[in-house]
């Protein structure tokens, strides 16, 4: 029975994705968390099923021409929600931001502080007054002409184009040109405009080199390629590039993560001759608050940024706006990120200090009354900073707001009020509520693979610590807020690297270690190289002892639902040859091509492949359906009469890693495929799920899987940032084994990770701080975690202690 006051948000018949007819009662005004291992099902309840449906009421409300502006998902696939308030969600965001996106945009205190700059800045005499625009960096009245806003200049030089000039242009004096195809273009492009491209560069004369490396010009000439005699040739019309042009083109515009990191191989920075790094024009910079320009202070601490304004003073206008941005930057303090500056840009960022800074933005909303829904807020949190953020989410309650939480931090579960566990495992053997109530309840169900972590019966088991097989040494470490720092790291163990958010862990790791081992180039280049720019280490020792590097991170497998679990481990390969050696195949000279849905041929041409159209709707926003002609099965008829033992290849992509498994056990390319993706705890994914659907914890399993597959080439070591982020705790036990399996077999494994349990079961400790930012980027404690449990300046020490095995 409820009531126009029900206390409770009731649902009832929820059938979102694996979610089995689920019925369940929350209650309001609480902090409640939903938890269960990936694939389990429960943010399919609480973001799938709660939010969507809060959402898709409010848009209810909207005007239906004002509906056709705003991007909205269907109705989810429940029958009925009671005592639902208008709610707001706080996804995870696992998308690189941009370099112009900084601490300030992302808070949006950037423009409470332009406008506190606009209104109440002391303007030089006879200036006219500012709008608010004129201060940022990212508008035309605002961004230095010079810079374009950027604050810095890249330079290209004839050495750093042409590292070689003892070669010719054939032979590839020009380092920075693509290679392949479009490489072999540029230079036939040049011999049809009359340039000697057999001959050393150093020979061809200064004008000469200047134009070819330099030119803004794009002639277009005819060329007559010269390939093999067996190949058709045709004359074509190519346009001429020059190589800074190239350069400067492919750093701005390129997506491709790998093109532009080796576009900035040939490019120098410097700050702006013009606006000084400011990246401002004159006119904005003339303007001053508390004695300061903007840009100053905007380069503050935001602790100290605070002092300055609650000094300032000044008019009812300025106490106004300044009381304004104290508040907002408290909010963003509280979290523990008051060592950022407005400045900083956020691609240098951690992802737990992005997380953070997404979260104060919402807190400071003010809304009261509503359903926040909050996936994963502790993500890339340290211990310490999870305390904070547990503060933050007990006010938000006491506002008046409803709080739910999906959680895998133990920490947090346990100072939740409610608590709903999903499972009792993943996929087509999860979708079920196994408790709904106060977390003590749980204690008593024997099927969740929470209740254990929740309620551990006694310490963890010991375990012997390996010794190093060698080190690799890194000196005169100089990068970001890492200085002067000498790290060394044990080879063939289990390394983890600790510390607060923003205390240096990724730059040490992640740039600094990672760039030290990309810079070699051949069997020369093992020995200590000294001076290395890009990778901010003045020199190392005992990469000769590293045969390879595997960097696995949780940056999306692929862009596109085009792009799948099947397609990424190249399964879909394998599966393809299968299909077209069928007997059905064979007769009808279907090729494998022939069973992809991304090329004509064999996919559904009304979808192209995608297995769903847009349905335009009048005065309502555009959906999407499924397919009239292949219902969803992206495949044309005759493409899917071929089948192989019972199934056509819709129906392949369409089973689960577990049941592929079973159904492949006689193909080894597939089982072992399939072997390695069961191995890190994936069996509930389907084949064909697209990549867009996938978590950033899933996307590094699957990566992580991939690399299982290979063939052992020589010592390997392996570099994860935050491999545990998403994952339930019983998940990580899957993911720890398969990498002290790593190490098992000869190989060195490095972690950066705030997961106690991972680094009490790692073989060596590396812990940065003591805090973050200007307050960090030191080595605080480095040993066996017994060892680095017992330093008394490490903030990582109290809770690592928690973690190990008593004495």
């Amino acid at each position: 029975m409820t009531t126009p006051h029900d206390p409770y948000v009731r649902v009832r018949g929820a059938r979102e994705h694996n979610l089995q007819d689920v019925g369940v009662d929350i209650p309001r005004d609480t902090l409640t968390v939903f938890t269960g291992v990936s694939g389990s099902g429960k943010s399919s309840l609480a973001f799938g099923t709660i939010y969507a449906e809060a959402q898709r009421r409010y848009f209810e409300s909207v005007a239906p021409y004002a509906r056709r502006l705003i991007h909205q998902v269907g109705a989810p696939a429940v029958g009925d929600i009671t005592g639902l308030p208008p709610a707001v969600s706080l996804e995870q965001r696992r998308s690189a931001p941009g370099a112009r996106s900084s601490v300030g945009t992302v808070t949006t205190l950037s423009n409470s502080l332009r406008m506190l700059f606009s209104r109440a800045g002391e303007y030089p005499e006879g200036a006219e007054r500012l709008d608010s625009d004129a201060f940022s960096p990212n508008t035309a009245a605002g961004a230095c002409p010079r810079c374009h806003g950027l604050g810095r200049i890249h330079r290209t030089t004839e050495e750093l184009l042409v590292p070689d000039p003892g070669l010719s242009i054939r032979a590839g004096a020009i380092a920075a040109w693509p290679g392949a195809w479009q490489g072999k273009n540029l230079r036939d492009v040049l011999d049809a405009l009359g340039h000697d491209v057999d001959r050393p560069w150093r020979e061809l004369g200064a004008a000469e080199r200047e134009w070819i490396l330099f030119t803004d010009e794009q002639p277009v000439v005819t060329v007559h390629p010269v390939r093999d005699a067996d190949r058709i040739q045709r004359p074509y019309q190519g346009t001429y590039m020059s190589a800074r042009r190239y350069v400067m083109h492919t750093f701005a515009e390129s997506r491709s993560h790998t093109l532009r990191a080796k576009a900035e191989r040939f490019l120098t920075s410097a700050p702006c001759p013009v606006c000084g790094g400011s990246r401002l024009r004159p006119e904005a910079m003339a303007v001053t608050f508390a004695g300061r320009t903007i840009a100053e202070l905007a380069g503050l601490p935001l602790t100290r940024l605070a002092g300055v304004l609650s000094a300032a003073g000044g008019d009812e206008t300025a106490r106004v706006l300044t009381a304004d941005l104290l508040a907002r930057i408290e909010t963003v303090t509280e979290l523990g990120l008051g060592y950022l500056s407005l400045d900083r840009t956020a691609p240098t960022l951690s992802s737990g200090e992005l997380q953070r800074l997404r979260l104060a933005t919402q807190l400071r909303s003010g809304l009261f009354g509503v359903v926040y829904v909050l996936d994963e807020p502790s993500a890339g949190l340290h211990p310490a900073d999870t305390e904070s953020l547990l503060a933050v989410l007990g006010r938000l309650k006491e506002a008046g707001n409803t709080v739910f939480v999906v959680e895998h931090q133990m920490d947090v579960v346990r100072q939740a009020d409610w608590l709903v566990d999903v499972g009792p495992l993943a996929g087509e053997h999860g979708g079920r509520v196994l408790h709904s109530g106060p977390p003590a309840g749980l204690a008593g169900v024997e099927e969740s693979a929470t209740r254990r972590f929740l309620f551990p019966e006694g310490p963890p088991p010991v375990r012997e610590v390996r010794a190093p097989s060698g080190w690799l040494r890194l000196h005169g470490v100089d990068r970001h807020n890492v200085r002067g720092v000498d790290a060394a790291f044990p080879l063939g163990v289990f390394t983890a690297v600790t510390g607060v958010s923003g205390s240096g862990k990724s730059t040490l790791v992640g740039q600094v270690l990672a760039g030290v081992l990309a810079d070699r180039q051949g069997p020369d280049a093992r020995e200590p190289q000294v001076e290395r720019p890009g990778s901010g280490c003045a020199s190392a020792e005992g990469l000769a002892a590293i045969d390879r590097l595997v960097q696995v991170d949780q940056r999306p497998i692929g862009r596109t639902p085009r792009s799948n679990l099947a397609t990424y481990t190249g399964l879909f390969d394998v599966v393809r040859k299968l299909f077209a050696g069928t007997g059905t195949a064979r007769e009808r000279g279907y090729r494998a091509g022939r069973f992809s849905f991304n090329v004509t041929g064999g996919r559904c041409e009304t979808c192209q492949g995608e297995g769903f159209v847009s349905v335009e709707l009048l005065f309502l926003p555009s959906t999407y359906a499924p397919c009239p002609d292949c219902h969803g099965a992206r495949y044309n008829p005759e493409t899917l009469q071929v089948t192989l033992r019972g199934l056509n290849i819709a129906q392949v992509l369409d089973l689960t890693v577990e049941s592929a498994a079973a159904f492949f056990a006689d193909t080894p390319a597939a089982a072992r495929s399939l072997g390695t993706l069961l191995d890190v705890g994936l069996g509930y994914l389907r084949l064909g799920q697209p990549a867009t659907e996938l978590s950033g914890g899933e996307a590094q399993r699957i990566k992580l899987a991939s690399e299982l597959q290979r063939t052992r080439r020589g010592h390997t070591l392996y570099l994860l940032d935050e491999p545990t982020t998403g994952l339930h705790p019983a998940d990580v036990e899957v993911l720890m084994r398969q990498l002290q399996g790593l190490v098992d077999a000869g190989s060195t494994v490095v972690v950066v990770e705030h997961d106690m349990a991972v680094v009490a079961g790692a073989d060596w400790v590396i812990d940065l701080g003591p805090g973050g930012g200007d307050r960090g980027g030191r080595i605080v404690a480095a040993g066996p975690p017994a060892d680095v449990a017992r330093a008394q300046v490490s903030r990582t020490a109290a809770y690592l202690r928690a973690s190990l095995p008593s004495d």
